[in-house]
């Protein structure tokens, strides 16, 4: 397991917790016109909300999802997560979090950061009424700092398939020490609308760590093959450990790939329903003032309908079929 801490609560994974905490800090910005009495409870429960946040801070993957079953000119509602093997806890949409926030199609694509208040969080993010055919959105977060024990961190450079960094490390008389590293995430969801498909899968937004179907997972059912390409600005990663999750009521399953010299993997997906891909790099730190490295952690959501008959946008039937997990 993972374990976050953070310098600064900017530096803190997000949560609903954090719509109380934002509230008790606000207030403080008014500290002079509170009774001095309300305002050491306001801080000793700021302070215990400090040390919730560390013991909350275990989660390795970040991912975002939208609610299911909407048709064509229906809103719908975007949500984050954080947690471990694809089962996590929904987190809110904060400017002091985000980086860049767009929403991308064959048609365009649109800011949707600016609609974010500047205050406060936003457990579920309102999407505009969508047009049939396949949409991207793309969530880059503002970088947070850790600092792990050596055992730790070498532990979780091992999971994530990073052990170059550990051989790094002790080739530079290191491995001894705190991991200390500023992190991002690059996460993707792609919805689908009206069971039209296009090519807006395959659309790169230019986030630095990034994950680019090379087929459309929407156009046939399970068991079928996805081809990835994984590129870190803007040119293929090798050799990098790429898991695909899936999430169903009795198990969570995952698979594992390594990219090859282009920066390419592929998976056979078993089963319909909601599927996570995730990818982490990790070079020197490009400002060693507060970590030696910094890590970039890729993520791309998509949910598989089962029986749903797909088609293309020149009218012609892709797919009627359909496989339910065993």
């Amino acid at each position: 397991m993972r374990v976050e801490t953070a310098a600064t609560l900017n530096a803190l994974p997000e949560g609903d917790y954090r719509i109380e905490l934002s509230r008790l800090l606000l207030r403080s910005q008014i500290s002079d016109q509170l009774p001095s009495p309300l305002m050491k409870r306001c801080f000793k429960l700021c302070g215990l909300a400090a040390m919730m946040l560390g013991a909350l801070a275990h989660a390795h993957e970040f991912w975002m999802q939208s609610s299911p079953g909407a048709g064509p000119g229906q809103e719908m509602g975007l949500q984050l997560f954080v947690g471990e093997n694809f089962e996590g806890d929904r987190i809110g949409f904060g400017c002091q979090y985000l980086a860049d926030l767009k929403l991308h199609s064959l048609n365009g694509g649109a800011d949707l950061g600016q609609k974010l208040p500047q205050q406060g969080v936003l457990g579920t993010f309102p999407l505009p009424a969508l047009p049939a055919g396949i949409h991207l959105v793309s969530y880059d977060s503002q970088p947070s700092f850790i600092e792990l024990p050596a055992d730790k961190f070498h532990a979780y450079l091992h999971d994530e398939g990073l052990d170059r960094i550990i051989e790094q490390r002790k080739d530079a008389g290191q491995e001894a020490r705190p991991g200390r590293e500023r992190y991002r995430r690059n996460v993707k969801h792609l919805i689908r609308i009206g069971g039209v498909t296009d090519k807006t899968y395959a659309l790169q937004t230019g986030q630095r760590l990034e994950i680019v179907p090379q087929n459309d997972p929407f156009e046939s059912q399970p068991p079928s093959s996805l081809r990835l390409a994984v590129r870190f600005d803007g040119k293929p990663l090798q050799n990098a450990l790429v898991k695909a999750w899936h999430r169903s009521p009795r198990q969570t399953t995952m698979l594992r790939a390594r990219t090859d010299n282009g920066g390419n993997a592929s998976f056979m997906l078993p089963f319909t329903g909601d599927w996570m891909i995730s990818v982490v790099h990790m070079i020197p730190a490009e400002q060693k003032e507060l970590a030696d490295w910094d890590s970039f952690w890729g993520n791309l959501t998509f949910s598989l309908p089962q029986g749903e008959n797909t088609q293309r946008q020149d009218g012609k039937s892709v797919t009627d079929g359909t496989r339910k997990e065993d």
